[in-house]
C-alpha cells in the first residue's frame, strides 16, 4: 500500500509484530495489514515461515505463502539468541499488537508470558491462536485444519446424504480462527482506547469450529435428532438447494411461501402453489424429494443462463455453480476489488483473493505491497529499532 492509501484505512497507525506462520495467524495479520496496520513479520532464520516451502511454486516462490502475506515486512530472528530477543523487545516497545500461533506453552518457554509482557508493555494487545486455546485439557495438543474440522463437528454435517463425512473444501479451521482473531484484536484495541491497557486475546481453532455450528447445535438441542450430511440441501428450508439444469447446475434459495409462489409463476407452474405437498415450508421440507424431482424436470428444459434470466426478473434468489475460472472472470467480483495482482518470482504476477471488508472512502485495497522475501526488511528495521546488521 502507498502511504496515502494506508492513511485512509481504519487501522492506520497501528503496529503489529507478527510471530505467526502457516495459515491461521498469517491470515489474521494479512487482514490487519489490509485494513491499514503496519505488520512486521518475524520469521525463523532457518527457512522462514513454513508455508514458504509449500507449493505450488512460481519461479521457486510459494504461491501459498504469497497469497496470505501481502502488505508485510519481514525480518528473520532466532528467539533463542539474546541479541535477537533484545531486538524483538525494542520492537514491542513501539508495537500495539503481538500475534503468535505457536502451540500453547511455547511463548511461556521462551519467556514471553502474558504477565511479563503486560508488565513491560502495558498497552500491548497480545493475541494467541492455537489449536485448542491456552486453557483446558487439550491445550498442549498440536492441531491442523482438518483435525479441528473433524473434532469440531463440521465434517459430520458436510458431504452427500448417506455418504461419508467430508472436509470443507477450504481450510475453514485455520481461516475461521484467523477471522475470529482479527475481531478479538480489534475489540481489544477498542477497549484499550478507553482504559489505556492492552488485553490478552486467546483464540482456539476448535472453539471457532464449534461457534460455526450455529444451526446444527440449535437443531440438535431443539429436536434431539443428530444432524447428518445433506449434500447441498438446507435442513429446514425447501427449496434451498442446487438443481440440475439442461446444461449444468443452479442454486435456488426460497426462504418463504411468497418467494415460492414467485418461483412457481416464473417456472410457469402455478399449480404447485396450491399443491398440498408444497403449500408451506413444513410441507415442502417433508416432500423435498418430490419437489426436487419436479423442479429438475422443469429446469432440464433449458440452460442455466436462461433460468438465471428468468429468476432474476422474478426476484427469486439464485446463482449459478461457479468454479474458480468463472470467479476470476466475474465482472461483479472484479468491481468489488476482490481480485488482487501481486508480484512473485521473476517479474511474474499472481492473482489472489482481495479483502472483503470495505470501510469508508478507501473501500477495498488498490495499492498492495508484494509479499516479502525472507528477511527482506532487516536493514531498515535494524536502523529503526537500534540493532546491528
Amino acid at each position: 500500500m502507498t502511504q496515502d492509501t494506508s492513511q485512509q484505512l481504519p487501522l492506520a497507525g497501528i503496529t503489529v509484530v507478527d510471530l505467526t506462520r502457516v495459515l491461521s495467524g498469517p491470515y489474521c495479520t494479512m487482514m490487519l495489514a489490509d485494513l491499514g496496520a503496519r505488520v512486521i513479520k518475524v520469521e525463523n532464520p532457518d527457512g522462514g515461515d513454513d508455508s514458504r516451502q509449500v507449493g505450488p511454486f512460481v519461479d521457486g516462490e510459494s504461491a501459498y505463502f504469497a497469497s496470505i502475506n501481502r502488505n508485510k515486512q519481514s525480518i528473520a530472528l532466532d528467539l533463542k539468541r539474546a541479541e535477537d530477543r533484545a531486538l524483538l523487545d525494542r520492537m514491542l516497545e513501539d508495537a500495539d499488537v503481538l500475534v503468535e500461533n505457536f502451540r500453547a506453552g511455547v511463548m511461556e518457554r521462551l519467556g514471553y508470558t502474558w504477565e511479563a509482557l503486560h508488565a513491560r508493555h502495558p498497552k500491548l494487545v497480545f493475541a494467541s491462536i492455537s489449536g485448542f486455546g491456552q486453557t483446558g485439557p487439550y491445550r498442549n495438543r498440536p492441531a491442523y485444519d482438518m483435525v479441528v474440522q473433524a473434532m469440531g463437528g463440521l465434517m459430520s454435517v458436510t458431504g452427500e446424504a448417506g455418504g461419508n463425512p467430508a472436509r470443507v473444501g477450504v481450510s475453514i479451521g485455520d481461516i475461521g480462527a484467523g477471522l475470529y482473531a482479527t475481531i478479538g484484536i480489534q475489540s481489544a484495541l477498542l477497549k484499550r482506547a478507553r482504559t489505556g491497557l492492552g488485553e490478552r486475546v486467546d483464540i482456539s481453532m476448535l472453539d471457532c469450529q464449534v461457534a460455526l455450528l450455529e444451526n446444527p447445535i440449535a437443531r440438535y438441542s431443539a429436536t434431539g435428532h443428530v444432524p447428518k450430511p445433506l449434500g447441498t440441501r438446507h435442513p429446514s428450508i425447501t427449496p434451498f438447494d442446487m438443481f440440475a439444469t439442461g446444461d449444468g447446475f443452479i442454486v435456488i434459495a426460497v426462504g418463504n411461501d411468497a418467494l415460492f409462489a414467485k418461483l412457481c409463476e416464473a417456472l410457469d407452474r402455478p399449480e404447485w402453489i396450491a399443491d398440498a405437498r408444497f403449500a408451506s415450508v413444513p410441507a415442502r421440507n417433508e416432500y423435498h424429494v418430490a419437489l426436487k424431482a419436479v423442479l429438475e424436470e422443469r429446469l432440464a428444459q433449458d440452460t442455466t443462463a436462461h433460468w438465471e434470466s428468468v429468476l432474476e426478473a422474478a426476484g427469486v434468489p439464485h446463482g449459478p455453480l461457479n468454479g474458480v475460472p468463472q470467479i476470476l472472470d466475474n465482472a461483479h467480483v472484479a468491481a468489488r476489488d476482490m481480485l488482487i495482482d501481486i508480484g512473485i518470482g521473476d517479474a511474474r504476477t499472481l492473482r489472489v483473493a482481495g479483502n472483503p471488508v470495505k470501510v469508508g472512502a478507501a473501500g477495498g485495497l488498490r495499492d498492495v505491497r508484494n509479499p516479502p522475501a525472507l528477511d527482506q526488511d532487516r536493514e531498515a528495521l535494524l536502523r529503526e529499532f537500534g540493532g546491528n546488521a
